[in-house]
């Protein structure tokens, strides 16, 4: 690509414009703040301009939700004070955000209680609806993009074995999707959709999925389309380690990885195609993004997931072919990502990228798309709608270290099971509580809907414990991306412990104590966790999660779950870090 200065700065400060935009309408009706937030027009029309919309992990969330954004998203070594990794204040400064907007409620968890109750809402299917109609309107030929994470996440997306999100995606005009969480459904099923419901409507692309046996494509790697007269290829990649972050058998056939070498192949071939415009569609998270767009040539954009960093700005990355432009979308269907392009000469000249929040409030619900939910819900809305309990503290997830609901899992799983420490993992999707919300089947489903859900009691030395925090803290704090998994660190009850992120393998944990006391390493203790990736948990009569946390909401006092104490680690080494709170 090639961008002139000024081009560049004008895109660094288009955040800025949106923010200082929408405060003349933050407190005006539904409509007029729809027209203030959402009036976005394109760079240009006709032939030589082309238009992605860009959408990820939204977790099948098909109703508006409260979703706070993390106070602790830890940069370390070269990725320390940039994107993605800035949190509040930081963030706002950087994108050009006015503290007290519509916008920073939407990119921090400043305040976020009080901003919640005044912005309302995000996200919802209907909602979403909405605006993507109204873009691709204003952008004929613009494609959207779902870069996965969509058919997980929800009570109803788990008891329709994902039919819900897969009949919602269409009517949402998907065009080209890959995957993750989706792959838990296991190979038959998400063949059966791809092959069946998709087609002719949705092109499901992963260039980085093979067959264990003879290392075949399973999956197109990519899609040629046409936009006024401009060919555009998306190659899609795949969440490189499912095999090793969700069980292997539900993949048995299947081989991952990020095979960069590949994609580069891709890439040249569809530029030998004709294509003009060539994107990545990834659920590799950030960090691996921003190395793959250093080393592989010929990429205009990757529209990234898995991380669910929303970031406000699409990051310029330099390589040997010229510049790729590295972007992240969100979570929960909280954000759509625009990204306009204008070729010139065959190639890139100019292009604009916004990061809209979608507010429930200032988008009017989609009539087809809200009947759609409506209809698909109706035989659980009585499951859904059943109260467990009512909670007195906020209840997030989202974090590098911990959150009030996985420590609202944790204790629920030591009470219930009689353990010594808990660990659950270190997931990124699940909705937020505010205070005095009441906790339904539904919410508590947003936790800890997965098909491999069993709820485990281990007993393992303290020695293993250690093995444990050790391993999980470096696929979070590699300093190479390649070997990061994406998720966030094992959240944990019960123990107390100290990181040092910055440290080596084998040497980030240290003083772990229970009870004020020393683990001691050829110690027994009694572990509760869930999500077992094991095949053999799923056979020896383990209940699903949800039932030990249903069981231990209706037995809290007065049906009222207090706010939860969220135990954190003791950080050593990244005291001024701008990814942290």
């Amino acid at each position: 690509m090639n961008l002139s200065k000024r081009d560049f700065l004008q895109v660094l400060s288009a955040a800025s414009v949106a923010g200082m935009a929408l405060a003349k309408y933050e407190n005006a009706d539904a409509a007029t703040a729809e027209k203030g937030l959402y009036d976005l027009p394109p760079l240009g029309s006709g032939p030589g301009f082309v238009s992605f919309l860009h959408m990820t992990d939204c977790h099948a969330q098909l109703k508006p939700i409260h979703f706070r954004e993390p106070s602790v998203n830890l940069g370390l070594a070269g990725m320390q004070g940039q994107l993605p990794h800035l949190v509040g204040e930081h963030l706002l400064k950087k994108a050009g955000i006015r503290p007290g907007t519509a916008q920073a409620a939407a990119f921090t968890y400043i305040d976020f209680e009080r901003a919640a109750r005044r912005y309302g809402k995000v996200g919802g299917f209907a909602h979403l609806a909405t605006l993507v109609k109204r873009l691709k309107a204003s952008r004929p030929g613009a494609l959207l993009l779902d870069g996965g994470d969509t058919w997980q996440g929800s009570a109803t997306s788990l008891w329709t074995n994902a039919q819900d999100m897969v009949d919602a995606c269409k009517a949402l005009t998907v065009d080209v999707m890959t995957g993750h969480w989706e792959f838990t459904y296991g190979m038959k099923r998400v063949k059966e959709i791809i092959d069946q419901d998709f087609k002719g409507s949705i092109d499901f692309v992963a260039q980085n999925v093979k067959t264990s046996d003879f290392g075949d494509p399973v999956f197109a790697p990519y899609v040629i389309r046409e936009m006024n007269g401009v060919k555009v290829a998306i190659v899609g990649q795949a969440f490189p380690y499912t095999p090793i972050a969700n069980p292997r058998y539900m993949v048995a056939d299947w081989e991952f990885g990020i095979q960069d070498e590949n994609l580069q192949k891709m890439v040249d071939e569809a530029r030998g195609k004709g294509a003009q415009v060539v994107v990545v569609l990834s659920h590799n998270g950030m960090d691996v993004d921003l190395k793959m767009a250093s080393r592989v040539r010929g990429v205009d954009a990757i529209f990234g997931g898995h991380t669910h960093d929303g970031v406000p700005l699409a990051v310029p990355v330099t390589n040997p072919g010229g510049t790729t432009l590295v972007t992240n979308a969100g979570s929960n269907g909280k954000f759509l990502g625009v990204m306009d392009f204008e070729v010139k000469g065959g190639k890139v000249s100019n292009f604009r990228y916004r990061l809209l929040p979608v507010f429930a409030n200032m988008l009017k619900a989609d009539p087809a798309m809200d009947a759609l939910i409506t209809k698909v819900r109706a035989p659980y809305e009585a499951k859904l709608a059943e109260k467990l309990a009512v909670t007195d503290g906020l209840l997030f997830r989202r974090g590098n270290f911990n959150g009030s609901w996985d420590q609202l899992l944790c204790d629920a799983l030591m009470d219930v099971q009689g353990a010594e420490i808990a660990f659950s993992p270190g997931f990124r999707w699940g909705t937020s509580l505010l205070p005095g919300d009441t906790i339904t089947r539904e919410l508590m489903m947003d936790q800890v809907a997965i098909t491999y859900p069993y709820a485990t009691l281990t007993q393992m030395s303290g020695e293993m414990v250690k093995t444990v925090l050790e391993d999980v803290a470096d696929n979070l704090f590699n300093p190479d991306p390649y070997y990061q998994q994406g998720g966030d660190m094992v959240r944990v009850g019960g123990l107390q412990y100290t990181i040092a992120p910055n440290e080596r393998m084998g040497s980030r944990i240290s003083d772990m104590r229970l009870g004020g006391k020393p683990v001691e390493a050829g110690k027994t203790y009694n572990v509760a966790g869930w999500a077992p990736v094991a095949e053999e948990a799923s056979k020896a009569g383990n209940k699903p999660v949800w039932d030990v946390v249903e069981t231990w909401l209706k037995s809290q006092s007065g049906g009222r779950v207090k706010a939860r104490s969220i135990n954190t680690p003791r950080l050593v080494g990244v005291q001024g870090n701008p990814g942290l709170a």
